[in-house]
């Protein structure tokens, strides 16, 4: 696999173009999706020898690693106001349109959309790509704007959009356009979307439990844990949200047993559930001490 501080250097010439990128975007996803390819590089290399997709192809790496750099970016852009609202609502409509982008400065979402048009194994997954970018971004800004009002999300309710703000479906999808993992025919299975479903609970119940104390301290409401709080003092919270972690655990997994899916999803779908223990623990981004005020999202 590429070298770390090589990938690192390629995923921050590219970000250097995008207003307000910071080198921390950069880090966190090289770390992050080093991870998730270290565990499933056996099953890729598997569906290599189908589709020609080498699980080693630089190209197919750092195309990867700018999408999750991306997300981070997407994510600050909402949470810390790193750029202007209307060149935000811009940004947004170049990525989930594929169009360019109308304002300088930020010329990579131009470039990385065209990039994966051009890398895609399977067009209809660069079509599903977009339409999971568009929900990306309109979760961000319902959370964010969702934290000003004075009426505040059921947890039913913050649940449903903060499974599209974790950004789960975009990292798959992604995968799938790069490395050829037929998510567009896996998407027709009602077992597979179950599967998406779940693991993109399990990743927001994973971020807002790992992230309760610091979002606490800063103030924070978009996090499950201090939602429920506000509606329900007494409820020992974090005891409730844990359960609510191994259940949807246990139904991952008993799908997952039972529908036997292609390789690599198997280790690929563990591999974000366990992200938790391997990737939070190590990543800045994620620290109780750090300097930042209420990051959700994801890997």
């Amino acid at each position: 696999m590429i070298e770390t501080e090589r990938a690192l250097q390629q995923v921050l010439k590219w970000g250097r173009s995008l207003t307000g990128f910071a080198d921390e975007h950069a880090v966190e996803a090289v770390r992050g999706g080093q991870y998730i390819l270290q565990c499933i590089h056996t099953s890729l290399r598997d569906t290599s020898a189908r589709n020609g997709r080498d699980p080693e192809d630089e190209m197919l790496i750092i195309a990867f690693y700018c999408e999750l750099a991306l997300l981070f970016w997407l994510d600050d852009c909402n949470d810390l106001g790193l750029i202007a609202p209307e060149q935000l609502a811009a940004v947004e409509q170049a990525l989930g349109q594929g169009v360019p982008c109308a304002p300088p400065g930020f010329e990579g979402c131009a470039v990385l959309r065209a990039s994966l048009a051009s890398l895609a194994y399977d067009r209809r997954d660069y079509a599903q790509l977009l339409d999971d970018t568009r929900c990306y971004c309109a979760a961000l800004r319902a959370g964010h704007a969702q934290a000003a009002e004075t009426e505040r999300w059921t947890y039913a309710e913050y649940m449903h959009n903060g499974r599209d703000s974790i950004g789960y479906t975009n990292v798959l999808c992604c995968m799938s356009l790069l490395w050829g993992l037929d998510m567009a025919t896996l998407r027709a299975r009602p077992a597979f979307r179950q599967v998406l479903r779940l693991i993109s609970a399990i990743g927001r119940l994973q971020n807002d439990l790992h992230g309760h104390a610091k979002d606490k301290l800063a103030g924070e409401t978009n996090n499950a844990a201090i939602l429920l709080q506000l509606h329900y003092p007494a409820m020992p919270v974090v005891r409730f949200l844990n359960d609510e972690l191994a259940g949807h655990t246990r139904m991952l997994h008993h799908v997952l047993a039972e529908e036997h899916f292609p390789a690599p999803w198997e280790p690929l779908i563990e591999a974000m559930a366990d992200i938790r223990a391997q990737y939070y623990q190590a990543s800045n981004r994620y620290c109780n001490d750090a300097r930042r005020g209420g990051q959700h999202e994801p890997a």
